[in-house]
This record gives C-alpha cells, sequence and structure tokens, in this order.
C-alpha cells in the first residue's frame, strides 16, 4: 500500500466516542459551494450543528462545461473556521474541486497524457497541479479518472487514459503519486479520488449515463486494474460510478462497493457518491424514495452522499427506526475521518494563500504537451525548414479556449496563445500567409496558398463537444473542415493537418488528403507553442495513440486487446479485413501504441536467457528475461516508445490476440543502439477468473516488442 489510513484510528475513535448521532450523519453530508451571503449564513448554522462534512467548490454536475468560477480563499476560510471554531466536535470541512488536468496552469487532457507514454512527466505536471490548487484551498481533487474506455464518441473519454488497463494503471498510480505526494498531509498536496468506480466508460453507444452490461471476467481482467494501482498507490478516496452493471446501480450495490472494493481490492479510505447519484436510484427503479436510496446506499458501502442531501435528510430516521445500525454509519464516519486526519487537517484547517512557481509549471507544461503529441502521417514535410512561406488556414488558427479542453475551471485565457500567435512569434509575420475570409468558406485562399511553400491546416474540435453530457454521434471531422482539407489538396501545395481534439476521430476523409497529420490534442496553455515545437523540429514526436484510431464511425467499438473469433474476421490484425464490413475495411486507421518520429529505429531479433520454464519455479518467483536492441537508424536523436505485448495462444479462457503488459521509453541517440531489458514473471503471463481468482496455466505464449501493437518481432516462451 502506499498510505497507511488505519494509522490515525486512534485518534478516530476519541472523537467518534463524542459525536452524536446528528454529528456523525453530517460528516456523510457534502453539499455545494454557497452562492450569496444568505446562503453563507445558513451554511454557517449547519456548521455550528455539526451538519455539514465537506464542501464541493462545484457550481453543478457538469462544471467543466460550465462557467468558470474562481474559489473564494476567504470565503472558505471563513466557514472553516465556523466549523473548527464554533462546531461541537471541531471538525474541519474537506474541500474539493474538478482539478483534472491543472488549476492555473492548464495540462493536456488525460487522454493526451496517456499518449506521452511518460509517467514521470506526468507524475511531475500532477505535482505541479497540486500546489496551485493547494495553495487556494483545495484539498480534494476528483482525479484519477481510470475509467476504460472503447468509445471514444463518450464525452468523458477526455478524462482517462484509454482502452488498455495496463497503460491506465501506470497512468492512474502516476497521477496519485503525483497529486498526493509523499504524504497527503502535506501543505501542496492533494487527496485523490479514483473515479469512476467502477464500468463507467462502458456506457452504451458512448451515451452518457447510459446502462453497461460487463462480464465479471471482463471486470476483473479489464475495468479494476486501474482501480487496484491506485489503491496501491494510496488514493484517499474513490468515487462510485453513475451506471449500473447487470441490473446493479453501483451506488447501491454491496458486491461492487464493499465485496470488490474493500475486500478484494483492501480500500481503506472512503467512497464518495458521483453528484445526486443517491437520489438517482429512485429513477433507476431500485428505490421507491429517497429514504430507500439512503438507506441502500450507506449498507452497500458508500461512506459521502455528494450533493443529494439523502444521507442528510433520513438516516437519523432510519437508525431511531432500526432499519440501519449504528454501526453502519460509525464505520462510514470512521473511514471520513482517518482521511481529515491523513490529509492533516485537524493539525492545519486553514489556506495559506502562496504563490506557485508558475514558470516551471508552464515549461512543464510545454513539455508535456510537446511529449504527448502524436505525429500520424508524415510524408517528407516535417519538420518544417526555415525561411518556408506557410499558408496557415483553418478554424484553429486565432481559438484558444479550445486548446485547453473541458475539465478546466480555473484557466487564465491571458496564458494561452493561439497557433496564430506563437507561429508569428516563432518565424515573423511576413512567412505567414492568411486567409481573410470570415464567412468559414474559404473562398479566397487560392492566392494565399499559391505564394506559400507549405500549408498548415489547423483543424479539430470545440471543448464544448466533450466533457460530461458532452457525447457525440458521429467521429468524423466536420463536413466544413473535410471540405477544406479537398480544397487546399486540389492547389497543390503539400498539405500539413494539426488535428487539436480531445478524443481519437474518424480519420477516413481527412487523412489521405494530407502530406503529414499532427495530432496535438487539447493540449493545454502550452499548446501552440508545443506545436511549433514540434512543426519546427526543436521537439521530435514520440507520443503515441492510448486508442485506436478508427476509419469510421460505424467501426466503434474497435480496440487492439481483442479476442480471436472462431471465423478469420479479425479485422484488427489482418485477417480478412473486408468480411467484417461489405462496405469498408476494418483495420484501424491508426492501430494502438502507433506515432511516427522524425528519425527512424530499427528494432533487433528479441534474445531470452531461457524459453522454457516449469509452473512451479515461475510461481516461486523465477522470470523470463528478455532483452532487444534499438537502433537510431535515422539522423536525429530522439525518443522511441518500446512496447511489449504478450499472447497466450491456448488457455481456459478466450484471451486476448495481444496484451500491453510493458514498456519503455529511452532516448536514444541517432546512430546508436539501446539494449532494453524486459523480466515477465506471474503478473504479466496470468489472468484474473470470473471470480477474482488470479491464475497462470502452462502452456505457449508470444512475446511481441516493437514499435506498437501491430509489430510482427516477437520471440515465443512456454511454461510447462
Amino acid at each position: 500500500m502506499g498510505y497507511d489510513y488505519t494509522q490515525w484510528d486512534e485518534e478516530v475513535e476519541k472523537l467518534l466516542s463524542r459525536m452524536t448521532l446528528r454529528e456523525k450523519i453530517g460528516q456523510l453530508n457534502q453539499i455545494p459551494e454557497p452562492k450569496g451571503r444568505e446562503q453563507i449564513e445558513a451554511y454557517k448554522e449547519k456548521l455550528r450543528r455539526g451538519e455539514i462534512g465537506s464542501i464541493i467548490l462545484a457550481s453543478s454536475a457538469t462544471a467543466g462545461n460550465d462557467q468558470k468560477r474562481n474559489i473564494d480563499i476567504d470565503l472558505c476560510n471563513e466557514l472553516q473556521r465556523t466549523a473548527v471554531e464554533e462546531g461541537p466536535c471541531g471538525i474541519p470541512l474537506l474541500y474539493g474541486r474538478d482539478v483534472i488536468h491543472g488549476h492555473h496552469t492548464v495540462f493536456p487532457v488525460p487522454l493526451a497524457q496517456a499518449a506521452s507514454f511518460h509517467p514521470e512527466l506526468v507524475e511531475a505536471c500532477c505535482r505541479d497541479t497540486a500546489r496551485e490548487a493547494a495553495a487556494e484551498s483545495v484539498h480534494w481533487t476528483f482525479a484519477p479518472m481510470l475509467d476504460l474506455c472503447r468509445d471514444p464518441r463518450w464525452g468523458r473519454v477526455i478524462e482517462g487514459w484509454g482502452e488498455d488497463p495496463f497503460l491506465a494503471s501506470v497512468m492512474g498510480r502516476a497521477c496519485v503519486r503525483g497529486f498526493q505526494g509523499a504524504d497527503p498531509a502535506d501543505e501542496d498536496s492533494l487527496l485523490t479520488c479514483a473515479k469512476h468506480y467502477v464500468g463507467y466508460g462502458a456506457s452504451e453507444g458512448g451515451r452518457d449515463y447510459h446502462r453497461t452490461e460487463i462480464a465479471d471476467y471482463t471486470l476483473f481482467n479489464y475495468y479494476l486494474p486501474a482501480f487496484r494501482a491506485a489503491v496501491e498507490a494510496g488514493t484517499g478516496t474513490v468515487m462510485s460510478a453513475f451506471n449500473e452493471i447487470s441490473g446493479q446501480p453501483v451506488t447501491s450495490s454491496r458486491k461492487y462497493l464493499t465485496d470488490i472494493l474493500r475486500g478484494w481490492l483492501g480500500f481503506e479510505g472512503f467512497v464518495v457518491s458521483d453528484w445526486a447519484a443517491v437520489q438517482m436510484l429512485v429513477r433507476c427503479g431500485v428505490a421507491e424514495d429517497r429514504v430507500g436510496c439512503a438507506k441502500l446506499s450507506v449498507l452497500a458501502g458508500l461512506d459521502m452522499d455528494m450533493v443529494s442531501g439523502c444521507y442528510a435528510e433520513n438516516l437519523e430516521d432510519l437508525v431511531k427506526k432500526g432499519e440501519i445500525p449504528e454501526e453502519a454509519i460509525d464505520l462510514a464516519v470512521r473511514r471520513i475521518l482517518r482521511v481529515k486526519w491523513a490529509k492533516g487537517l485537524f493539525e492545519r484547517p486553514y489556506c495559506r494563500p502562496r504563490a506557485a512557481a508558475r514558470k516551471k509549471h508552464l515549461d512543464d507544461a510545454r513539455v508535456l504537451a510537446a511529449e504527448s503529441m502524436v505525429l500520424l502521417k508524415n510524408e517528407g514535410v516535417l519538420p518544417l525548414k526555415k525561411g518556408m512561406k506557410i499558408a496557415l488556414l483553418g478554424p484553429f488558427v486565432r481559438e484558444k479556449r479550445s486548446l485547453l479542453g473541458s475539465w478546466t475551471l480555473d484557466y487564465d485565457l491571458s496564458d494561452v496563445k493561439s497557433l496564430l500567435e506563437a507561429m508569428q512569434e516563432r518565424v515573423g509575420k511576413e512567412e505567414l500567409g492568411l486567409c481573410s475570409d470570415e464567412t468559414g468558406l474559404f473562398d479566397n485562399m487560392a492566392e494565399t496558398v499559391r505564394q506559400a511553400d507549405v500549408v498548415l491546416l489547423a483543424l479539430g474540435e470545440s471543448w464544448e463537444t466533450t466533457g460530461e453530457r458532452r457525447s457525440v454521434s458521429d467521429l468524423a471531422l466536420p463536413a466544413s473542415q473535410r471540405e477544406l482539407i479537398r480544397r487546399a489538396r486540389a492547389l497543390g501545395k503539400p498539405l500539413v493537418g494539426i488535428f487539436f481534439c480531445g478524443r481519437p476521430l474518424a480519420m477516413e476523409g481527412a487523412a489521405e488528403f494530407l502530406d503529414a497529420a499532427l495530432y496535438a490534442w487539447h493540449g493545454g496553455t502550452k499548446t501552440a507553442e508545443a506545436v511549433c515545437d514540434i512543426l519546427w523540429g526543436e521537439a521530435n514526436p514520440s507520443g503515441r495513440a492510448p486508442m485506436t484510431f478508427p476509419r469510421r464511425t460505424g467501426h466503434i467499438p474497435l480496440y487492439y486487446n481483442v479476442t480471436s473469433s472462431g471465423n478469420f474476421v479479425n479485422g484488427y490484425y489482418g485477417e480478412e479485413v473486408y468480411p467484417c464490413y461489405v462496405d469498408s475495411p476494418a483495420s484501424p486507421a491508426y492501430p494502438f501504441g502507433f506515432g511516427l518520429s522524425y528519425t527512424s529505429f530499427a528494432y533487433g531479433e528479441i534474445q531470452a536467457e531461457r524459453l522454457r520454464l516449469s509452473l512451479d519455479e515461475f510461481l516461486a518467483g523465477e522470470e523470463f528475461r528478455l532483452t532487444v536492441e534499438v537502433k537510431n537508424t535515422g539522423d536525429r536523436d530522439g525518443k522511441e516508445t518500446v512496447q511489449l505485448y504478450v499472447h497466450d495462444r491456448t488457455a481456459s479462457r478466450m484471451r486476448p490476440l495481444r496484451e500491453l503488459k510493458a514498456f519503455q521509453k529511452p532516448f536514444i541517440r541517432r546512430g546508436e543502439t539501446a539494449e532494453l531489458t524486459f523480466c515477465l514473471g506471474a503478473p504479466q503471463l496470468g489472468f484474473y477468473t470470473e471470480q477474482g481468482s488470479y491464475i497462470v496455466e502452462t502452456g505457449v505464449f508470444d512475446i511481441y516488442i516493437g514499435e506498437n501493437c501491430l509489430t510482427e518481432n516477437k520471440i515465443s516462451i512456454r511454461l510447462v
């Protein structure tokens, strides 16, 4: 475990023994930030009675797409002073906020961060974020989001780490460590909240809040590993998901919240609901009224009710009537108080405003943005040469807000440069040609393009089409942008598409007309500068696709870690691509792990110290040790993301054709060779049964080490 929350149990028990039932229930009650002086005074009266445990600094459930509201530090301290100095037991408030991918300094959306395949850098940037937010009264962030997602139509796909459980586990662990630091009690640390537990990313059709159907075998092998990683890293809290799984709303499911989360995963912190999820149990059809909602949720193991008020209104009566034992309330309070002690709130309840090291944070944001960008295509056009005349066209030439992405509440737009501003700063206005047509039709672009050596098209999707309640039915680039690409192509100049997006788009109708395509994502405050770093070769692109890029929306779901079929119809890996659909090839436009560089890398054959081990030796701790040489054969230094995949050929359950089990991202100078070593043990070659038991079986395992999931560089090992 990354942190022992039970170490505070002695202090917790002393406090618990002094609390009335109403005061205990108050700790389970989270309410939204107050609006106006009248509501502030009403909150103070509640605090004097011990009826509030936490305040969420958000205006609504969809705060990520709401109008920006800054934190009032003085108000937070004012309310905290009432709780600590006038409350019945002096228990401090816990302030939570959606600090997802930055605070004042905005980093790339998490899905883009996953594309960096650089967990150490992600951890450092989360540390930067924690320092900024903690300096403004925030104790607790509702991150990381660990929802495995195979459908990029879902608007919240931007908040997670993509389609792979191993990559999500690595990045989720880095995020927890970055936010919480060495000790969550540190003044510049934030408590984390692993969300949304569990399966929310599997919403049918990518439609937010919709039902999910997840078999236990799939749950244990795909949807739970990232939560295990977060628990092992020491996350203080977990958020229950809106969705139901096979008829059980997670908010009221003892199986998921207690048996699996606390029993199987060993979680010691507390569970908070998602926004008003407790009262939604009526609409789910498992509770008749708000009384039933409160009873079901608290007995399932849900500790804190986010804003619905069901706990505050009903738990006291339910205990007095004998429908809920007071021990169930005590258990929830213990968990919450443990976390408050661990956060250091009893020792340091008030916020001390302080300046953050913004220059360092902005520098880190620029590096992470560049490392997250994925070069999807390059037919010798990039990097650009000095002195080239550039035509700059498209709807994102002057755009700023969308570069930040959704779920950023505290940004400062004055920190953000548009692509035009960043390029003017880089090369000067005289080398840039702009189309002056403000209608969006670009009818007069021919003369601008004629005078240019290369055409840059700034394309993408608005931040308002991503985030909560922002799903889309069509992943294609908007028709107007596809038309712009075709018109520009007809003019005969080299064409570079720069895509500012939160999710992978369907690339048919766009990529084939481009000479180069750079996926810049919604990359945060320093997106535009990082794009320029890539375009002019000051940064060598090293991002890799954290999700599959489909050709068409109709190919969704399309993900790399798929099982085989009785017929040869797995289009992802080239098996009879056309029989999957009679109207289009079923292969991905760009597979998981794909990304180009300005240099080239050659992989040697995989070497193994041994190819065979007995199962007994293996389970006793013996490992397969594999090495591979990777040579930089190009004329530039660069980073290569070396990926290791496993395929269990024959097993008692159908196993994926490829599973990412390890990766390394070495920096290799031109002409030099790096020798990389990977060790495979029981955690890499086994799987979970539908009962949650981890097993390793005998048989042959194909091990692939290469540049993406389609690599054919492999070796076979055997357990006997």
